[in-house]
């Protein structure tokens, strides 16, 4: 049964079943929407309102009433108020003199020796009957708006409303009083103290302050009452619940619809192109000759096409007729952007576009004009074709040029940044690299110049580096002797003048700790400087690691309990034999632990791991660092360097840089890697030959 569904699910029957059904969906889903939009006006968030009172066609409602009577008392009062001009908007009135002075300033009527003020006089005298027109004709805007507005309210029967400014009165009702619309069931109350709603969850409703936001200050006689009777509040209600009903049911045969729609598309865009189920190649079609960015501009126009065809007719009978044009332009649109898929799997959705042909195109006749020949050649060549392609592409004359001026800013460019480069390298500057491109008589010359001051650059880091390990040493000898050195002086002057003999004792005791503090220290720049210079005597012989090492542990066991710190070994099963001197090999080991005594982090875990590795044997020693380790493992290697930056530890900063030089000096190989706060030291050691 499986094998048989994969033999049909690549089939073009099945492909253009399975288009034909997302082309329905699709068309279904777009008629839902607007079915669901032209029943509530553009409003489909009734779906998730709980009630009428709560919902956005009350606020709509409520907010058509409450600002038509707003703008009644508040700005427009009556007709006599308007012809007035009272209601004229100052600033309005302005924007139309400066526009009428605008002209009069490239009128001949305007006197460029006179002043602002005079000339703006003079416009005022000439200009006055068309200042007057243009102040009646916002008379008349203003009084033709009035009359809409109360004809807008002279039509409302219900809801009941009351508005006065304490002269006008605009009003549906015999009732005028606060008291008696407070009587119905829903009521709003707009006066000079705020705003009142009833009920109060009418204040829970998110669409009213647009409500509130229409209220301008009212005068202390100015108020706005309105209210819902009992007959039309229950009508409103009936009419909501009957709306949302409906919009209940289109809003699930869309989301079925697009459900539909989405499986469909996405079982076409996985099928696309394969014609069997494991078929890795993509087989492209007839429609995807056209160019990606010419099926682009179609796919838009027939989406701008299917918008304005939309327009075009009523708005509340468009769900009738959108399914004649949805399903042809919907099916088209879909053809392209799965032509679009296959090339997108193919990995041509960029490189089969015009525009990138015409470009390689260019690019192709460039690039072989400029490979070819000495430079001469070249420049002859193009002296000659570019004016020919010019003239051949004289329609696209902008593109040409365009490519000509790259390519020419690209070789200037090339030619600036070698003798910007050479200048900056005779100034001292040896790092910098020069970057003329990958290809030209620019580049070689380039990568000459780079070659020659590379070496330069390696001699100068050497020396650099060479400076600086000098620098460290000399200051971290001096800080590290100089702090025991002090001491010893400060406590022999205090020997000299204390003649309390226990304090005598606890002087000398100090200086005992500090002179052997001393002693450390030399030794171990002794033993550095004696490693580094190559001068010990080795004497190799054939050595078991495993049993150097636990050897080693056993003399060291009163450290290992001291440190608070759980060794664990992991060794082969067989015996490993290196060739070494046992002496220097072991002081190696013995730095190394001297390390982990002083930096690991207490209660924690040290792994020794012996492994062989057929030529050679590696020893691992991994602790946790009981410090940031915030500075690189070559650094660490460096002479005087210690985990801890703040020097306040007991190390000379020594143990590692001799442990290398005692390791490199019987041929073997000494690393240090940190990642995080796992430190590991690598000891590769060669393995002890019988021959």
């Amino acid at each position: 049964m499986d094998i048989r569904l994969k033999k049909y699910s690549h089939s073009i029957a099945t492909k253009l079943i399975v288009f034909i059904i997302m082309i329905a969906c699709f068309t279904g889903a777009i008629k839902a929407i607007l079915d669901l939009m032209v029943a509530n006006d553009g409003d489909v968030t009734i779906v998730f309102e709980d009630s009428y009172l709560h919902s956005k066609s009350f606020e709509r409602e409520s907010e058509n009433l409450v600002g038509d009577l707003t703008s009644l008392i508040g700005k427009y009062k009556n007709e006599e108020n308007i012809l007035k001009g009272r209601t004229i908007d100052n600033e309005e009135l302005k924007i139309e003199e400066e526009n009428l002075y605008s002209e009069y300033l490239g009128s001949k009527s305007f006197n460029p020796n006179l002043t602002h003020n005079e000339n703006y006089k003079n416009f005022k005298t000439e200009y006055a009957k068309r200042i007057d027109q243009s102040k009646n004709s916002l008379i008349n805007n203003d009084l033709r708006e009035f009359h809409f507005l109360l004809q807008n309210i002279k039509e409302i029967k219900d809801p009941l409303y009351y508005a006065t400014d304490g002269e006008n009165v605009y009003t549906n009702s015999t009732k005028s009083e606060k008291e008696q619309f407070k009587t119905y069931p829903v009521y709003m109350i707009f006066d000079e103290y705020g705003q009142k709603f009833y009920p109060k969850k009418i204040d829970n409703n998110v669409f009213m302050n647009r409500i509130t936001e229409q209220i301008t200050e009212f005068s202390p006689k100015s108020y706005v009452y309105v209210a819902l009777t009992d007959k039309f509040l229950q009508k409103k209600i009936n009419e909501w619940k009957e709306n949302k009903v409906y919009a209940i049911k289109e809003l699930k045969i869309f989301l079925g619809f697009l459900g539909g729609f989405l499986l469909t598309f996405f079982y076409l865009v996985l099928v696309s192109g394969r014609k069997y189920f494991n078929d890795e190649e993509v087989h492209l079609s007839a429609v995807d000759k056209l160019f990606v960015d010419l099926n682009i501009l179609l796919c838009v126009g027939l989406i701008v096409l299917w918008l304005a065809l939309l327009n075009e007719g009523d708005f509340a009978d468009v769900s009738k007729w959108m399914v004649l044009i949805t399903i042809p332009i919907s099916a088209a649109v879909f053809t392209l952007i799965l032509s679009l898929v296959r090339h997108t799997k193919v990995r041509s959705f960029f490189k089969y576009t015009l525009i990138f042909q015409f470009i390689m195109g260019c690019v192709r006749f460039i690039r072989n004009v400029y490979e070819s020949g000495s430079v001469g050649v070249k420049t002859v060549i193009i002296v000659i074709g570019y004016p020919l392609l010019i003239a051949l592409t004289f329609f696209m004359f902008p593109i040409t040029l365009g490519i000509a001026a790259w390519f020419t800013l690209k070789k200037v460019q090339s030619f600036n940044s070698i003798r910007d480069g050479v200048k900056r390298i005779k100034d001292g500057e040896i790092t910098h690299i020069i970057n003329a491109g990958e290809k030209g008589e620019f580049a070689s010359l380039a990568a000459n110049i780079n070659s020659i001051a590379d070496g330069l650059k390696k001699a100068v880091d050497s020396e650099l580096k060479s400076e600086r390990l000098k620098t460290e040493l000399i200051t971290n000898v001096s800080h590290d002797i100089r702090t025991p050195l002090t001491s010893i002086i400060t406590y022999v002057d205090l020997l000299k003048k204390e003649k309390d003999s226990s304090k005598t004792r606890e002087y000398i005791e100090v200086l005992d700790q500090k002179s052997k503090r001393l002693k450390l220290l030399t030794d171990d720049l002794f033993e550095a400087a004696k490693a580094s210079s190559g001068n010990i005597p080795v004497h190799f012989e054939r050595i078991d690691i495993v049993s150097l090492i636990t050897q080693g542990l056993g003399e060291l066991s009163e450290k290992v309990e001291e440190s608070d710190l759980e060794f664990r070994m992991n060794q082969p099963k067989d015996k490993v034999y290196i060739t070494a001197d046992g002496k220097l090999l072991w002081r190696s080991i013995e730095n190394v632990l001297s390390n982990i005594f002083k930096y690991a982090l207490k209660g924690s875990r040290v792994y020794i791991d012996i492994e062989d590795l057929g030529s050679e044997a590696l020893l691992t020693f991994k602790n946790i660092s009981a410090y940031e380790l915030n500075i690189s493992a070559d650094e660490l290697m460096e002479r005087f360097k210690r985990g801890d930056e703040s020097r306040s530890s007991q190390g000379s900063g020594l143990g590692l840089s001799i442990a290398k030089s005692l390791i490199d000096t019987q041929k073997g190989k000494f690393e240090v890697k940190i990642d995080g706060d796992l430190f590991k030291s690598m000891i590769f050691m060669p393995k002890h030959s019988e021959v």
